[in-house]
């Protein structure tokens, strides 16, 4: 009810079926891009995706044609999802697909030169996004567009300076740009510290569930989310700890999005 209450009032279309219709066809197929950690208590929940891939079918899609995915079925499997390759709903690791799941030749975008898993580059024509509310030690935060590093070989390559401009460029190419339709960002548990991994001492109950389909003001409210909490914890700034999310801004440059807050639309349910 919070997901299609939240996306009707995105959309502005009174129907949940109507509006999930608006963003997706029955012709699709979906991938479902999470992140995934070891700790389940720190990957998007199996009950929010489910409600995802329910919104999904309302819009026709067929369960055969949707993709739960993230680096490896190991890390789904910890998160509690059930490994399928079947005919029905599928859920793998890019490390099922043969040839190790990535295409044999790298693409460029702009400093960025990866090869794409084969998942986004051959399987799906839509994606919804479906990361968590965190920090991270050097991207300053982790929310819709870092997600991104999911689907490439060599993300290792791509943390200098604050992973700006890299963040940007991965998510400016056509096979994630041109295919994200939404973002679902967990933010059930949300964390201001001490990220990517799970560390208990700093994460919250936040209880909500970010929706968008501009990734670049998803990422700037997220920030704000997490600066605001930090403030309440005594933390210093972002910035401050020499971890500013200086890629937002980027982003925005490249036309991916809204960074301006005074520009963003933030509606509360």
């Amino acid at each position: 009810k919070a997901l299609d209450d939240g996306l009707t009032r995105l959309t502005g279309i009174k129907s949940p079926d109507k509006a999930w219709a608006n963003l997706f066809k029955p012709e699709d197929v979906v991938g479902l891009k999470l992140n995934c950690l070891p700790k389940r208590a720190f990957s998007p929940h199996v009950e929010l995706v489910e409600a995802v891939i329910r919104g999904l079918k309302l819009a026709g899609v067929k369960e055969g044609n949707i993709i739960v995915f993230d680096r490896t079925s190991k890390e789904l499997k910890e998160a509690g999802f059930t490994i399928s390759k079947g005919g029905g709903l599928k859920s793998f690791g890019t490390d099922e697909l043969s040839g190790g799941g990535y295409e044999p030749k790298p693409e460029v975008v702009g400093r960025v030169g990866s090869c794409f898993s084969r998942v986004i580059s051959s399987l799906c024509t839509a994606i919804v996004n479906i990361p968590v509310l965190k920090d991270h030690d050097l991207a300053g935060v982790s929310v819709a567009m870092k997600n991104f590093y999911g689907v490439i070989h060599n993300p290792n390559k791509y943390h200098d300076n604050n992973c700006d401009p890299y963040v940007a460029e991965l998510y400016s190419h056509p096979y994630v740009r041109g295919n994200v339709r939404l973002t679902v960002c967990d933010a059930l548990v949300a964390q201001c510290n001490g990220g990517p991994a799970y560390k208990a001492q700093w994460a919250w109950p936040y209880n909500g569930i970010l929706l968008g389909m501009d990734p670049v003001a998803m990422d700037r409210v997220g920030a704000d989310i997490i600066e605001e909490k930090r403030r309440e914890m005594g933390l210093p700034s972002l910035e401050q700890a020499g971890r500013k999310p200086k890629y937002i801004q980027t982003a925005a440059s490249l036309g991916l999005g809204i960074d301006d807050p005074s520009r963003i639309k933030v509606i509360k349910t």
